[in-house]
């Protein structure tokens, strides 16, 4: 600001330096000075000076360097019916008014937006983004949204525009038809749409919006973790190697996380599997075959004692025959794993063998 004063009365030099990054209106302030006739008006690329007087719009500069004079103030010249020139001060407001953007804007969805996708069905979208603002007609502006304020920032209509912005992005996505896996590859395109729906009525605060982007358009968390789970099994292709692979991996790993997640891959093979040898959907399983029987046990094997050497070893079928051939009496030494030394087989568990067989004869 400069202010340079004649006589110590009237203002002479009315300009405005901007210091600030945000400030879109600033008043100048005439300290209960008037303005002089032929006063010089310095407007500076990027603003705009507006007269208002005795509160009613006036004249609307534009940059260059003015002599506050009847040619150049038509406006102000018939409000205070100057016809013929005039050569006495006068008392108006000045409005300085910022025409540059204000850049990195930034708007977003506080609430859902609920969509209708072909492939999802009904879905809940958020969105994010930045624009550009910038003031297209300093008069309707400051009659629409400044006001008597001596100082305006870019702040105090910020949040205004966000809802209309938001207002606007939120009929556009719901009825833009896009499904919701396209839509990253169509915000340059929704981007131009919402900015088409919103410009009248950005017009209507005397502002323009000559940037505006969408960052990202989000899915709800559980339906982006149902797209990873489907990414993943694109990516897996053949799903028998894919599980082949995992349990390997668990194998070679056991404490790693592939190793954790081997059984649930293990068990999501085996229910594939089972599944598969079920038959068409619907169908009931076939029965399963019965085990075969076991084995029959396997009985002793039991050794005889004969002058001096060892016979055997004999099972129980062979023990019968070599009773009925007289190869094996009651007094034959047998032995059989776990028993404590030779016996007479009489003295063992051998004795049924000889239960149905007639004792020796007697001597004669």
């Amino acid at each position: 600001m400069v202010f340079d004063f004649l006589k110590g009365e009237f203002i002479d030099v009315i300009s405005w330096l901007d210091d600030t990054r945000d400030t879109m209106v600033w008043r100048f302030e005439r300290r209960g000075n008037a303005i002089k006739y032929g006063a010089k008006l310095t407007v500076r690329e990027g603003q705009a000076a507006v007269f208002v007087h005795e509160g009613q719009m006036a004249d609307v500069f534009t940059p260059g360097l003015y002599m506050l004079e009847t040619n150049n103030m038509p406006i102000m010249t018939t409000l205070q019916h100057w016809d013929h020139g005039f050569e006495s001060p006068f008392k108006s407001e000045i409005y300085f008014v910022n025409t540059t953007r204000f850049n990195d804007q930034k708007w977003g969805t506080k609430n859902p937006i609920i969509c209708r996708d072909p492939e999802f069905g009904p879905v809940r979208l958020r969105a994010f983004g930045s624009y550009s603002m910038r003031v297209s007609d300093p008069a309707l502006f400051l009659k629409e949204i400044v006001g008597t304020d001596g100082e305006f920032t870019s702040d105090e209509i910020s949040s205004q525009i966000r809802n209309v912005i938001v207002q606007e992005a939120s009929q556009v996505l719901a009825k833009s038809g896009i499904p919701v896996l396209d839509m990253a590859a169509n915000t340059a395109d929704l981007g131009r749409i919402i900015t088409t729906a919103i410009a009248p009525k950005i017009a209507a605060y005397g502002l323009a919006i000559p940037e505006f982007y969408i960052e990202n358009i989000s899915l709800p968390e559980e339906v982006e973790k149902v797209l990873d789970k489907r990414t993943s099994i694109g990516v897996a292709g053949d799903l028998n190697k894919y599980m082949q692979f995992n349990a390997a991996e668990g194998m070679a790993n056991p404490g790693s996380g592939i190793g954790a997640a081997m059984g649930a891959g293990l068990g999501a093979g085996m229910g594939m599997n089972m599944a598969a040898q079920a038959g068409p959907w619907g169908a009931a399983p076939a029965a399963a075959a019965p085990p075969p029987p076991p084995p029959p046990a396997a009985g002793k094997q039991w050794h005889l004692a004969e002058n001096g050497a060892t016979k055997g070893p004999y099972g129980d079928s062979d023990l019968a025959g070599l009773v009925a051939s007289g190869a094996l009496t009651r007094a034959t030494q047998v032995w059989t794993a776990g028993q404590d030394g030779w016996k007479p087989a009489a003295e063992t568990e051998l004795a049924r063998l000889f239960a149905l067989m007639p004792p020796p004869p007697p001597a004669p």
